[in-house]
Formats: structure tokens, sequence, C-alpha cells
């Protein structure tokens, strides 16, 4: 099983975590604490696609990953957590600087926990708005 805590504790120092996702994505911590994360990502050349904007599921990947590290601040030792649905708004495009992903838990019940977040711009406009329902799994 996963150890969760010990994950966030490594990537609250700024150590090297196992998530080469973080990575591949340019993916920043700015906050974490019980039930929320943040990050920040800058768009880069290689996100743009063909219209000159950055591909939507690029912002869709932003809050799933951001989601889940703020899952992550709730979880017992032996839980694991998985994405059951994930519904997601696009509100605005973005084309450069940098994105910020903000995502809280709005509820969480013994199985199923739901988690709101807003991406925006550098200039604080709202770029997308997901929805996502997680499944804790284990400890039973």
């Amino acid at each position: 099983m996963f150890d969760y805590s010990a994950y966030l504790k490594k990537l609250t120092a700024g150590e090297a975590v196992n998530n080469p996702f973080l990575s591949f994505m340019g993916m920043k911590l700015e906050e974490i604490r019980e039930g929320y994360a943040r990050f920040s990502m800058a768009i880069r050349p290689e996100f743009i696609q063909g219209a000159g904007i950055m591909q939507g599921g690029l912002s869709v990947a932003f809050s799933s990953e951001t989601v889940a590290h703020a899952v992550m601040t709730t979880l017992e030792p032996g839980e694991n957590v998985t994405t059951i649905e994930l519904k997601n708004n696009f509100l605005s495009q973005a084309s450069k600087g940098r994105l910020i992903a903000e995502a809280t838990i709005f509820k969480r019940g013994r199985r199923v926990i739901i988690v709101d977040c807003i991406v925006r711009d550098d200039q604080g406009r709202d770029i997308s708005r997901s929805t996502s329902s997680l499944m804790v799994l284990g400890n039973d």
C-alpha cells in the first residue's frame, strides 16, 4: 500500500518524490493542507495545439492531479483512493503564462470524496472548473 503521509512530507519539504507526472507537467506545489491543495504550472510551447491555445485535456489532467493531492491529506494509513468520476467545464482559453489549480474537498464520506477544483491563469481568469468523485479503498 502506498504511504501517502510519507509522500506528502517529502513533497512539502521540497524533496524528490516518485511522481514523474508532476515533472512531466511541470507542476509545482504551492500549498497543501487538510482537504486542500494548490499547484501551479507554466504553459509550455508543447502544450499548445493547432489553434494556438493550450490543449484542454492538459487543464483536466492538471485539475485531476491537484484534486488527488487534496484527497491524500485526508487518507488514513492503509487507505488508497481512485477517481470514479470527473466532470470538467472549460470557462476560458489559455495560451501563455502560468496556471494555478486549487482543489478543495466539498464532502468526505466513508467511501466517496467529492472535490471541487478551479484552474485560473496568472491574471486571475477562470480557465476551467471540475468536480471529481473519488472512492476510498482499503481499511474495511
